[in-house]
C-alpha cells in the first residue's frame, strides 16, 4: 500500500509537492484553505486571513525562464516578466497538464498536526482538518508544510513615537490594493524593498506628494540588462559565477558598484548604501 502524504497548501510548493509524491509512488492529499490554487499568486480584492496577499499590479522580479518549473516551461507567448494573473494562469496550466486537481481538497483548513500515539512504531502523524464546520482526523505517513512564509505582516508601531496621535492613516503594504485610495494625499513610504518601490512609483501618479524613506540606502536594479535581456538570465550563469568567485572581494565590490551606478548615480539620489 502506498504511503499517504498530507500536503498543506496548494500554492507553488504544494503543487510541485503533489507531483513529486506521485512520481515516487506515494499517495498525496493536499489540503487548501481557500477555494482555488495559487497561494500568494491568487489576487483577491480583500485581504484574507491566513493567506499571503499581493496588490493588483504586482509583476514578477524573476523572468519566466528563471522562475518556471524545469519540467514544464512557460508558454512562449508569455512576457519576460509576468503580471500576477499570468503566474496564476501558468500554475493552472501546470495543474491541468499533470492532472493534480483530483488530489486537492479545497476549503479545507488544517487545524492541528501532531505525532500519533504509536509514532515510535509507525512514524505516522495525526492531521485534524475542518471543512464547512465539520472536523475530521486522519493518519498520514508524512506531512509536507507548504503554506508559505508571507502570511503575517510586521508593523513595528513602537518604533515610531507619536504614531498613535497621528491623525492621518497608516497601514502595511499587505493591505495595499490600488492607487486610487491615495488620490491627492501626501504619502510616506517606509522602506526601499520591492514592494516599497512598486507602491511608491504607482501612487505617485495620483498622490499629491510621495516620499520614499530608507534607513541605510539601497541598490536599485532594473529588471532589464544589456540588449534587453532579463537581468537574472544574464547574471545567473556558470561563467559569471566562476568569474565572481575568482575575483578578490574588494575588486568585485568596486566593479559591481560601478556597474550599479552606470544606470544612475545612487549618491545623487541619497540611495548610496552605507554597507558596501
Amino acid at each position: 500500500m502506498a504511503k499517504r502524504v498530507a500536503i498543506i497548501g496548494a500554492g507553488c510548493s504544494g503543487l510541485t509537492a503533489i507531483k513529486c509524491c506521485l512520481e515516487e509512488g506515494l499517495e498525496p492529499i493536499c489540503f487548501e484553505k481557500s477555494d482555488d490554487i495559487g497561494g500568494l499568486w491568487r489576487y483577491t480584492d480583500t485581504v484574507e486571513d491566513g493567506r499571503a496577499s499581493l496588490y493588483r499590479s504586482v509583476v514578477t522580479n524573476s523572468s519566466k525562464e528563471m522562475m518556471c518549473f524545469t519540467d514544464y516551461p512557460m508558454p512562449q507567448d508569455f512576457p519576460a516578466y509576468l503580471h500576477n494573473s499570468k503566474v496564476l494562469e501558468y500554475l493552472t496550466l501546470y495543474v491541468d497538464h499533470f492532472r493534480l486537481l483530483k488530489h486537492i481538497h479545497f476549503k479545507t483548513e488544517v487545524c492541528h498536526v501532531t505525532k500519533s500515539s504509536d509514532f515510535c512504531r509507525t512514524g505516522q502523524w495525526e492531521v485534524r482538518t475542518e471543512k464547512c464546520g465539520i472536523q475530521q482526523m486522519e493518519h498520514f505517513d508524512a506531512v509536507l508544510v507548504c503554506n508559505g512564509q508571507q502570511v503575517d505582516h510586521y508593523l513595528p508601531l513602537d518604533s515610531f513615537p507619536g504614531i498613535h496621535e497621528f491623525k492621518g492613516q497608516y497601514t502595511h503594504s499587505r493591505f495595499y490594493r490600488e492607487p486610487k485610495d491615495y488620490h491627492g494625499k501626501t504619502v510616506l513610504v517606509v522602506g526601499t524593498g520591492n514592494s516599497a518601490g512598486d507602491i511608491s512609483a504607482e501612487i505617485s501618479h495620483t498622490a499629491k506628494q510621495v516620499y520614499l524613506s530608507t534607513r541605510q540606502g539601497s541598490w536599485v536594479v532594473s529588471r532589464i540588462s544589456q540588449h534587453g535581456f532579463p537581468i537574472d538570465m544574464v547574471f545567473s550563469t556558470r561563467c559569471y559565477f566562476w568569474i565572481t568567485n575568482a575575483l578578490p572581494n574588494g575588486l568585485l565590490t568596486m566593479v559591481t558598484e560601478k556597474q550599479m551606478n552606470n544606470w544612475f548615480d545612487h549618491a545623487n539620489y541619497g540611495l548610496q548604501p552605507e554597507d558596501r
